[in-house]
């Protein structure tokens, strides 16, 4: 009977665990949004009309696993949409498997509100600090991740932020870096700040001009021939950041588009998650 009872118990204590790993989202503003982008007070939030509930959504790998390294993944979708699958949620099983937490962001669309995005990105960082304990996470290895437009938000968060908010390293898809007209992906620049821009919002948000020594260290992937966001946008990102001594680490690959997140038809998928995963490695 004895042995019965612990066996139960046992299995009992294995199913809670398994259910802790499970992934689960967290409002950011649970007292109510510091800004607007005049349509996320319209209820309820709707995905299909880009009405998108800033949220995260947080994959915790099993204890055993835990090295206690974070990645706030920030998807992509030129600050019209959001791509949170092949940019966001698929990602959750590589980075698990290295112990590592993975938590999707799920940010409003600015509609001429360049803070909007800007302060969910930041409070996603500050939440997963406040709650480092209870998920087993070390608040000083946090870092962010963004593809595309994404990639834009992720790296204003790396040279816009105070001590409190500011990631620890930064891992950048394709990024929109500027918003030069020379270089830029015109939809996100207008999206974020508008077709009617000052030049000194332009320079503000061309985030190769924003980068200090404080800058945290990144790896930005990338490829040749990608039409959509040109390769200049991280060539000049990693020249500033070499320029400031902050480490960087750039793979740009010889085709493959723009876009493709962890979709296996890229065609230096392989190459890609072990470029990735040594980067991971080195610090």
């Amino acid at each position: 009977m004895k042995k019965s009872a612990t066996l139960i118990l046992g299995i009992m204590c294995a199913l809670c665990a398994n259910a802790q790993q499970k992934p689960f989202d967290f409002d950011l503003w649970q007292n109510g949004l510091p800004n607007s982008n005049g349509i996320d007070k319209t209820q309820p939030y709707d995905d299909s009309k880009q009405n998108f509930k800033p949220s995260i959504r947080v994959f915790l790998p099993d204890a055993d696993k835990a090295t206690g390294r974070a990645v706030v993944c920030c998807p992509g979708g030129g600050y019209s949409h959001l791509a949170t699958d092949h940019e966001g949620y698929a990602w959750s099983s590589f980075f698990n498997e290295k112990g590592i937490a993975l938590i999707v962001l799920k940010y409003r669309m600015p509609h001429a509100n360049t803070e909007v995005p800007i302060s969910d990105a930041k409070e996603a960082l500050r939440l997963v600090r406040e709650h480092a304990e209870k998920w087993h996470i070390n608040p000083k290895d946090v870092g962010i991740m963004g593809s595309s437009a994404g990639g834009h938000l992720a790296s204003t968060v790396a040279t816009h932020s105070d001590s409190l908010t500011a990631p620890n390293f930064q891992i950048l898809f394709y990024p929109v870096i500027t918003f030069d007209y020379a270089f830029t992906h015109k939809g996100s620049r207008h999206g974020l700040i508008g077709e009617n821009a000052s030049q000194e919002m332009v320079d503000l948000y061309s985030n190769e001009k924003q980068v200090t020594p404080q800058t945290p260290h990144a790896i930005m992937l990338l490829s040749d021939d990608d039409n959509v966001v040109p390769s200049p946008n991280s060539v000049n990102y990693y020249l500033a950041l070499k320029k400031n001594k902050v480490k960087a680490t750039m793979h740009i690959y010889p085709s493959g588009g723009h876009g493709w997140g962890i979709r296996e038809n890229f065609k230096y998928h392989n190459e890609m998650m072990a470029d990735l995963s040594a980067w991971l490695k080195s610090f």
